[in-house]
């Protein structure tokens, strides 16, 4: 029997290629004051140096948040996460980064960089709990909503 107080059940995390380009776009325009273009995320995805992986929603197989990453040798950097506005705040995002620096490791990748909003206190308390470090800032990096200018660090993972 249907509860509308069930716990839906968490998503499962698989890679992704261009068939999620749209959604990705969708997410990362809720996510992000400057979005990129689907067209922008379709070109990332064909590329072979980028993987991407989705959290697929169990219920109805839509796209509940991704993250992707450019690798080149044995360095990599994480390019966007994003997690769908209406699922944020359950564990999605640890879900996903923890799958994607499997998937990184598991392709010789020993060091990880990120660039994040230095005032973005969830994505730092998550890199934190992942053993991020920042190694530099950024100053005015970021465009905000407000036409200001926000400050991003660099965050570095040295991979086991």
């Amino acid at each position: 029997m249907f509860s509308p107080f069930a716990k839906a059940p968490a998503p499962f995390i698989r890679n992704i290629g261009v068939e999620r380009s749209a959604e990705c776009a969708k997410i990362h325009a809720a996510s992000f004051a400057y979005p990129w273009r689907e067209t922008d995320i379709e070109q990332l995805l064909f590329a072979p140096e980028v993987f991407a992986s989705g959290a697929i929603d169990a219920r109805d197989l839509g796209l509940a948040g991704f993250i992707m990453s450019r690798a080149a040798q044995d360095e990599a950097e994480i390019l966007t996460i994003a997690v769908a506005s209406d699922r944020r705040r359950s564990g999605i995002g640890r879900s996903l980064l923890s799958a994607h620096l499997a998937t990184l490791s598991a392709i010789g990748i020993k060091k990880l960089f990120l660039e994040v909003d230095a005032d973005n206190a969830a994505a730092l308390a998550l890199y934190d709990t992942f053993g991020f470090h920042a190694v530099a800032e950024r100053k005015a990096y970021y465009r905000t909503a407000d036409a200001g200018r926000a400050k991003a660090l660099v965050m570095r993972l040295d991979m086991p």
